[in-house]
C-alpha cells in the first residue's frame, strides 16, 4: 500500500475518486489533466489504477460495458488508527 500511495499521480486519483466516486477510466483522465496537470496516457492511468487495486485501494465494478472504479479508504484507515491512537504509553 505504500508504495502505492507514493507516487502522486495515484495520490490525485484517489483524491479524485474521493471527491466523486464511481468513474470510468475517460472521465478519470479528464480530470487528471484539468485539475492537476497530469498528462498521462489513458495507459498509464490504467496501470497507476491497477496498482492502487492491488493496494486494496480501488475497486472496480461494470455496468454495462462500462467500467466504473471506486475508493475503498479502509487500509488508510487502518494504517492511521494504527499511528494516531493516544492510548499508547
Amino acid at each position: 500500500m505504500y508504495r502505492a500511495i507514493a507516487d502522486p499521480t495515484r495520490r490525485a486519483l484517489l483524491d479524485e475518486l474521493v471527491e466523486r466516486d464511481g468513474q470510468t477510466l475517460f472521465e478519470l483522465c479528464s480530470r487528471l489533466v484539468t485539475r492537476h496537470d497530469v498528462g498521462s496516457s489513458r495507459q498509464a492511468v490504467s496501470q497507476h489504477l491497477d496498482v492502487l487495486e492491488a493496494a486494496g485501494l480501488v475497486t472496480r465494478s461494470k455496468q454495462g460495458r462500462t467500467t466504473l472504479h471506486h475508493v475503498h479508504t479502509a487500509p488508510l484507515a487502518e494504517v492511521a488508527e494504527r499511528w494516531l491512537r493516544t492510548d499508547r504509553k
